[in-house]
């Protein structure tokens, strides 16, 4: 099984935080749309052994696109690969896309689940982030997408500054009253040359503070817990049936490719991505050339990227499978680092048949404890073997 992204790098307006290729000018939307569908036919090789279970529209604002460039991007899709019957197909959406006729129009088209991005439900939050959208319209859309889809998942984002605890409840208690079933949660990051980094160096906005996101973080575990929602991944959470199946293919190591400008690839041995320039992209794709880079993996880059993702979700790192994958030296060194951390309770080796009970024989599987849940990336990078 295999899955495929669509990126589309067009937006309204810049959010202050965001660091992903888009544009604010659709000038160029016609003709970017059929270079897509020109990508997915020169790309089709790529996967012929593979079946596709998973179509997602990523971005950028994907529901920027009419519904008749969304169908043409589908069909394509559907003639030149094999799709499974019924394949989860996500579009990302900003709530001042979806009017009532819009939803209505999606829910008509093979799109089965919607990724809403309304990252507060306050307006204060939303102006400091420089959202298109207002807290009316963050509601307004829920109230008219739930009824339409049921598989919805919604954007919230923690560790913004002067949102209190109390707030943030409340954020998450809007999200359970209207039944979303997903919910991916990230905290406020400083990325490099966005706006929301040249602000906080010119004292314009207030930084970040770490100890918030984590007291963020931990109600965030908390709260979701007692509405059902399951942590299967660090920064996603859904009830039993309604995990992301498109992401999850991205942790579990699946093939999937990345159409698009500055989308990436990869197929287990292989990485690659395309040019993060839609002009570029354009003149490549109308020439009959592939405009990306690739690298190949060595044996270290698998390892670590399997150890990566595995220690951010609940399936943890098998340390038979590292043992078969990579050898029994990996599988001993990554015991040998890893003992510190489960000393400090940080780590823990759990039984691989029910993940429940502490075993530390060869099968075991490594994870995250609740206390180390929040540390996973540090813990990872920390494990790496260079």
């Amino acid at each position: 099984m295999a899955g495929i992204y669509l990126h589309i790098p067009f937006c309204k307006q810049a959010c202050y935080y965001c660091d992903f290729h888009f544009s604010t000018s659709l000038k160029k939307k016609k003709e970017l749309v059929s270079c897509l569908v020109r990508e997915l036919e020169l790309r089709k090789e790529e996967l012929q052994n593979e079946v596709i279970e998973t179509i997602y529209f990523g971005g950028g604002t994907p529901s920027l696109l009419s519904i008749q460039e969304i169908e043409l991007l589908l069909k394509t899709i559907c003639k030149n690969y094999t799709v499974v019957n019924k394949p989860e197909i996500t579009l990302e959406a900003n709530p001042d896309d979806l009017s009532e006729g819009k939803i209505i129009e999606l829910a008509n088209t093979p799109i089965n689940r919607l990724s809403i991005g309304i990252q507060s439900f306050f307006e204060e939050d939303l102006q400091l982030m420089n959202r298109a959208h207002n807290a009316q319209e963050a509601t307004e859309c829920l109230s008219v997408a739930t009824r339409h889809f049921d598989n919805i998942t919604i954007d919230l984002i923690y560790g913004v500054p002067n949102m209190s605890n109390e707030r943030w409840r409340e954020n998450l208690q809007i999200a359970f009253d209207f039944g979303i079933n997903h919910i991916s949660s990230y905290a406020l990051t400083v990325e490099p040359k966005t706006a929301l980094d040249s602000f906080i160096k010119q004292g314009k906005y207030p930084d970040v503070d770490e100890a918030v996101a984590k007291e963020h973080f931990d109600i965030l575990v908390a709260e979701t817990a007692k509405n059902g929602f399951v942590h299967y991944e660090i920064s996603n959470f859904g009830k039993p049936n309604y995990f992301s199946k498109h992401n999850t293919s991205y942790w579990l190591g699946k093939k999937y490719i990345g159409i698009g400008p500055s989308a990436h690839s990869f197929n287990k041995t292989h990485r690659s991505w395309n040019v993060a320039n839609n002009a570029k992209y354009i003149k490549a794709i109308q020439e009959g050339k592939l405009p990306l880079e690739q690298e190949k993996l060595t044996i270290k880059d698998q390892f670590n990227e399997y150890l990566m993702t595995g220690l951010r979700t609940i399936w943890g790192v098998s340390l038979e499978k590292i043992a078969q994958d990579f050898g029994e030296e990996f599988r001993k060194e990554l015991l040998k680092n890893a003992e510190k951390f489960i000393t400090q309770g940080l780590l823990i080796i759990v039984n691989e048949e029910n993940q429940t009970e502490p075993s530390y024989n060869d099968g075991g599987v490594l994870k995250t404890t609740s206390k180390g849940k929040f540390l996973a990336d540090g813990l990872a990078s920390e494990l790496f073997i260079i």
